[in-house]
């Protein structure tokens, strides 16, 4: 079925489909639908009466009933029901359609005069009409971009570990969550060289969660992940990879990815939706209640209102010891529609606690899995680490440590989305406006990785190399000894010596004589924020003009103390601290770990920065006609990112021989550090990017399109942010990376099938290696820039089909291959630059670029009653670009089935990961800290000289089974 356009041939608003269904619906009155639609009225002598529902009974306002082969039809009303006067005499045949469900036949007898008619979705949905990456909406058939929509139906039968989760859904689209619902990376098409959400652009309502900040790759306070949910509010997701996301994407030319909200309808109607679930492999409780609610608010419905949210409690699926999301969200908006456009005016409300996995000790690279003692549910995180840091020691303010406080993630937010037809319907304005604040506070400790407690190494950590004397080790909670370790002078040429004594510490299968390294990271940032989008298109008869507008400003202030104490835990599952305390050559003990087992208070001081982020673009966009079947569209956008920075570091002062609780014997307050005299600098960069496709529409159900873009990329704020605070912006280039692509689409769309197939080939290049070596004084360098050029080549899939009203199949999917054209790093040996190592990986593959991507989703359904199958292939993927190993390839399985008890009354069951795969997803490499940090040094050579070491991973989610009970009115 073709998508009804509103009187006039303006532009359909942005709406769910059933929500557009119901506008359209009212749009083309009674009286109208009756005088195109209804034969002479001498051949009418019966009336037919109906409601049209979906599967679960609610009513589809705005349907279309035809009797086959007639032009005799009506649309349904608000709530669902239609009357239609037919010829008396013999059995008919009604076609029902509705837009995004699959149109259905139905027989009516001779003197039948009521029916009822449920639909199906139609998951395929090339005819949905689309408002993201294009400069005008239309069609997946008329446009010439790679575009994907998810539906709030396909949302709602499945229970997704975060809501970038749903991005799996999307051909060509790697999702990493597994460090938790936050945290995520995403990306497409072989641009992954960033990590994060580096390339792409997180959207809410059509603006990005986070304007000038960007998304960082190396600071989880700058991800926008963590101020999205997916919840019951969520209409549809619109996700377009590569093309136009250049010119209608800030700084993303990887692509677009808008979850667009709820908007009330006609009728008054909402829903609740209660979950209980059991994660970490069907262990630990999660509780989650969803409700949503929408209507008119008066008379004409011209006013609609929608309010939606949700409260989620749950220990976690890696449970510490105590719970991991805690939390809730309300976003609410108001809708006027009026003769010549529409105002609405909406809000969000977060406050949600939730924490990040840290990595799992893990041997075997031919085969990854946990040591003996570990699985894919075991937590790394010490359990409920408390201290009380004052600002007197840190160089900041005080600071009470809680770990079970997580990561607080806090948006308020207002924004008001105008369109206006100007003059005439040939002239549309459009104006999106949000202002945000938004929060995150994290305690967290993060860089869990086992370090000798007989080398060097822990005592360089803990600020005690060189004290000679004997240490150890004990439970505080009990007194229990794990034993001891002295530091003895050197005897000869062999340096320090380090002489264990009884030591029995857990997890010796893991790194022997060893301690978990739980630096306490602690990071309070806050973000004020406006984002404008604007634009005003004119529409002629064979074409269009779009020329718009964007600007954010974003005032961030960060308190980062990394690490703000120290913690040095079990290696266990759920580690507990380990007391610490030290007795030097001449009889004298001091503890260096307080009561909880916490040391060093102060760590490595406190940083602030303090940025004004501006980012603004102008764009435009032509579309054209050229031919009833040829249409060209082209753009370009010139982009200006611009940071103005002031920052403070830490300067280490001479210790408190007393500390700050007056006791000599006490050494882990003692640290005293202040804050260097305010630094600053200032960086512009501006870009210019364009896109130009090509759709040819061969028929009604075959078009194909082409489309080159070149993008251009601008650091984001956590890079300015890391050359800061290690005081390098003086000798640091801030250049733009450049990405080309070029695409083909072909489409095809028939009764039972529709199929999506896009080959691509993009070559990111000038993207520099920014290194950051330390000094023998313990300062910072930065060693020669060097600059990586990566090309992938591939082709992606997406596909549905019905075999039948009741089963269906959706397959989506990416064959792909990635090079690595030029790729230069440096290794560092000792501190220093004397003995750093250029080493040249070019030729090798990229890490992380599976060769082949796929999750294929069956569903049945009949009368009451669906079920769905997601199986999720994810190819071999080479851990970096040394090639040192292979990530293997794997495969997971959820399950999803549900019953309508009746037309208010749905209940659900989902399985996750049904055969509880450990499927790797990063890494970090052998050795303990702080070698593991360093995945691009690790070599063949390395792994090769020793199979069998452990090393650290990160896989998805254990198994887990959720049971959903909903009412709908």
């Amino acid at each position: 079925m073709q998508p009804i356009l509103p009187a006039g041939g303006r532009r359909a608003p942005s709406l769910p489909s059933f929500l557009l269904a119901a506008l359209l619906g009212a749009a083309v009155s009674p009286v109208a639908a009756h005088s195109v639609l209804r034969p002479a009225a001498h051949r009418v002598q019966r009336t037919v009466q109906g409601k049209v529902t979906d599967q679960q009974g609610v009513a589809l306002p705005g349907a279309t009933v035809v009797v086959k082969g007639t032009t005799n039809g009506t649309t349904t009303n608000p709530d669902g029901t239609f009357s239609l006067s037919v010829a008396d005499e013999g059995a008919i045949t009604l076609v029902v359609s509705y837009i995004g469900y699959l149109a259905r036949e139905v027989a009516v007898t001779d003197g039948n005069t009521a029916v009822d008619v449920q639909l199906v979705p139609d998951t395929k949905s090339l005819e949905e009409v689309v408002v993201t990456g294009v400069f005008d909406r239309r069609t997946r058939m008329d446009a010439s971009v790679a575009i994907s929509s998810i539906s709030s139906q396909q949302i709602e039968r499945v229970v997704p570990n975060s809501a970038t989760d749903l991005l799996r859904n999307v051909p060509g689209v790697y999702v990493n969550a597994s460090r938790g619902e936050v945290n995520s990376s995403v990306y497409t098409r072989g641009l992954n060289v960033g990590g994060g959400f580096y390339y792409v652009s997180l959207q809410e309502d059509g603006l990005p969660i986070m304007g000038a900040p960007g998304s960082s790759a190396t600071d989880p306070t700058l991800k926008p992940d963590g101020y999205l949910r997916a919840d019951l509010n969520i209409a549809k997701v619109e996700a377009v990879r590569g093309g136009t996301a250049s010119i209608l994407g800030a700084n993303a030319p990887g692509g677009i990815f808008n979850y667009i909200s709820k908007t009330g309808g006609e009728t008054f109607g909402g829903e609740v939706r209660t979950r209980y679930g059991l994660e970490g492999n069907v262990r630990q409780p999660y509780y989650r209640v969803d409700a949503n609610v929408g209507g008119p608010l008066n008379a004409t419905k011209d006013l609609t209102f929608n309010v939606g949210g949700f409260y989620r409690y749950a220990n976690g699926p890696k449970y510490p010891g105590y719970p991991l999301s805690y939390g809730q969200q309300l976003k609410a908006n108001v809708l006027k529609k009026y003769k010549t456009g529409s105002l609405k005016l909406y809000g969000k409300f977060l406050h949600d606690r939730t924490a990040q996995f840290e990595q799992t000790p893990t041997i075997d690279y031919a085969d990854p899995r946990p040591v003996e003692g570990f699985n894919s549910s075991s937590s790394t995180l010490i359990q409920g680490v408390q201290a009380r840091v004052p600002g007197a020691i840190s160089g900041g303010s005080d600071v009470d440590y809680d770990s079970r406080n997580v990561g607080l993630y806090a948006d308020k937010s207002i924004g008001l989305n105008w369109e206006q037809d100007l003059f005439d319907d040939s002239w549309t304005l459009t104006n999106n406006v949000r202002y945000s604040q938004k929060r995150n506070t994290l305690n967290s400790t993060q860089i869990v990785f086992p370090v000798r407690v007989d080398q060097i190494t822990f005592y360089g950590v803990a600020g005690m190399a060189g004290r000679f004397g004997t240490y150890n080790f004990f439970n505080p909670g009990t007194g229990a000894s794990y034993g001891s370790v002295q530091q003895l002078p050197p005897a000869g040429p062999g340096g320090i010596r380090f002489i264990p004594n009884n030591l029995n510490l857990p997890g010796a299968g893991v790194q022997p004589n060893s301690l978990f390294y739980n630096p306490l990271s602690y990071n309070d940032i806050s973000i004020s924020e406006i984002i404008d989008q604007g634009a005003i298109t004119k529409r002629l008869e064979k074409m269009s003009f779009t020329l718009g507008g964007y600007f954010s400003q974003a005032r961030t202030e960060r308190e980062n103390t990394l690490p703000l104490a120290q913690g040095f835990g079990t290696v266990q599952n759920r580690p507990q601290l380990v007391g610490i305390n030290y007795t030097n050559l001449a009889g004298q003990t001091f503890d260096l770990t307080d009561p909880n087992g916490v040391a060093n208070y102060g760590g490595g001081g406190t940083y602030y920065n303090n940025a004004l982020v501006t980012q603004k673009a102008a764009f435009f966009g032509h579309n054209w006609t050229l031919t009833d079947k040829l249409n060209l569209d082209y753009g370009l956008r010139f982009e200006n990112y611009a940071i103005e920075s002031r920052l403070t570091t830490p300067v280490r002062q001479a210790d408190s021989p007393t500390g700050v609780d007056g006791n000599a014997t006490t050494l882990y307050d003692n640290r005293v550090l202040g804050s260097s005299p305010e630094q600053g600098f200032d960086k512009s960069i501006s870009t210019l990017s364009y896109s130009a496709g090509l759709n040819y529409k061969f028929s009604e159900g075959l078009a194909l399109y082409g489309r080159y873009s070149q993008g251009r990329k601008s650091p984001d704020l956590g890079f300015f942010f890391d050359i800061a605070n290690q005081s390098l912006t003086s000798n640091i280039a801030v250049e733009a990376q450049s990405t080309q692509m070029a695409e083909l689409g072909l489409k095809v769309r028939s009764k039972k099938l529709n199929v999506f197939v896009t080959p691509f080939y993009t070559l990111l290049s000038n993207v520099p290696n920014f290194q950051i070596f330390q000094n023998v004084d313990q300062t910072y360098y930065a060693p020669p820039r060097v600059y990586q050029k990566v090309e992938t080549a591939g082709l992606e899939v997406e596909a549905n089909y019905a075999f039948t009203p009741h089963l269906s199949l959706r397959a989506v999917g990416i064959a792909q291959r990635s090079k690595a054209l030029d790729y230069q790093v440096y290794l560092a040996n000792a501190n220093g630059a004397d003995d750093d190592v250029r080493v040249d990986f070019s030729g090798n593959n990229t890490d992380n670029v599976a060769p082949l991507m796929l999750t294929i989703t069956p569903t049945y359904s009949v009368d009451k009653f669906y079920a769905s199958v997601t199986y999720q292939h994810m190819g071999a993927r080479w851990a970096n670009v040394a090639n040192a190993f292979k990530l293997p390839a794997y495969n997971t399985f959820d399950l999803n089935a549900g019953y309508n008890l009746n037309k208010h009354f749905l209940l659900q069951a989902s399985l996750n990961n049904v055969f509880n795969t450990y499927g790797i997803l990063s890494w970090a490499a052998p050795g303990g800290f702080p070698a593991a940090l360093d995945t691009q040094g690790f070599t063949p050579a390395m792994r090769e000289a020793n199979p069998t070491q452990v090393y650290s991973t990160l896989s998805v989610l254990p198994r887990a089974l959720y049971f959903t009970a909903a009412y709908k009115f």
